[in-house]
C-alpha cells in the first residue's frame, strides 16, 4: 500500500508526457518504446501500467480531458451563466491553444483529425469528447438566450457550430503558418458574432 501513491504519480507523469507527444504526433505515434526512451525508464516498467497500445491511448485521452477541463471548462463555469460565460468559454479555449498547454496546440483537434475515419474504441472516445464539448457550448448559448442576453431567435446549434469553427481555425492556422495573429482574428470574429446576436451592447472586448 505504501508504494501506491508513488505509482499513481508515476503513471500521471507518463500520461501527461504521452498527451504532449500525441498533441503533435497523434495517438498512433505513441508507443511503449518511445515513451520509455523519452522518460528514460524501462519498457518492462511501462508495461506494468499499460497492457496494450489501445489502453495507453485511452488513458492518454482521459488525461487530456482532465487538462482540458481545468484549462477551458472550469474557468468558464466560474462565471455566471449568460453571454459573459459564453465569451469566457471561447476565450479560455483560445488561451489554452495559444499558450500551448499541449505543445501541438489543441490535443483534441489533432486526434479528431487522426481518428475521424477509423472505427474502434479510441475513435468512439474521441467522438464522445468532441460531442461533450459541442453540447457544452450549445448549452451555454441556450442559457444565454433564455436569460435574455441573446435574441430570442438565436439558433444555439448553429451559433455553436460557428464559434467552434472559429476556434479550430485559429488553432490550425497558428500551427500551420506559425501565425499568432490567428488568435486575435478569432477573438475579433467571435465578438462580432456575439454582438450580432446580443440583445444589448457587450460590456467586454478583445483583451489581447
Amino acid at each position: 500500500m505504501a508504494g501506491r501513491p508513488r505509482d499513481e504519480r508515476t503513471r500521471a507523469t507518463i500520461l501527461r508526457r504521452a498527451a504532449d507527444i500525441a498533441s503533435k504526433d497523434g495517438l498512433e505515434g505513441l508507443t511503449i518504446g518511445r515513451l520509455a526512451a523519452d522518460l528514460r525508464v524501462s519498457k518492462s516498467g511501462l508495461f506494468g501500467y499499460f497492457g496494450s497500445k489501445e489502453e495507453l491511448q485511452l488513458a492518454t485521452l482521459r488525461t487530456a480531458s482532465a487538462v482540458y477541463l481545468d484549462e477551458v471548462v472550469q474557468p468558464a463555469l466560474a462565471v455566471a451563466p449568460g453571454l459573459r460565460r459564453l465569451w469566457r468559454l471561447c476565450d479560455a479555449w483560445l488561451n489554452y491553444s495559444e499558450r500551448r498547454v499541449f505543445p501541438g496546440g489543441c490535443f483534441f483537434f489533432t486526434v479528431a483529425a487522426e481518428f475521424d475515419a477509423r472505427p474502434g474504441p479510441v475513435r468512439e472516445a474521441v467522438a464522445a469528447a468532441s460531442l461533450d464539448w459541442t453540447r457544452l457550448v450549445t448549452r451555454t448559448i441556450e442559457d444565454a438566450r433564455q436569460l435574455g442576453d441573446l435574441v430570442e431567435t438565436t439558433d444555439a446549434d448553429q451559433l455553436a457550430y460557428e464559434l467552434i469553427a472559429l476556434l479550430e481555425m485559429a488553432n490550425g492556422t497558428s500551427l500551420l503558418h506559425d501565425d499568432p495573429a490567428a488568435y486575435r482574428r478569432a477573438r475579433t470574429a467571435i465578438l462580432a458574432r456575439l454582438r450580432a446576436a446580443a440583445t444589448a451592447p457587450l460590456s467586454f472586448d478583445v483583451e489581447r
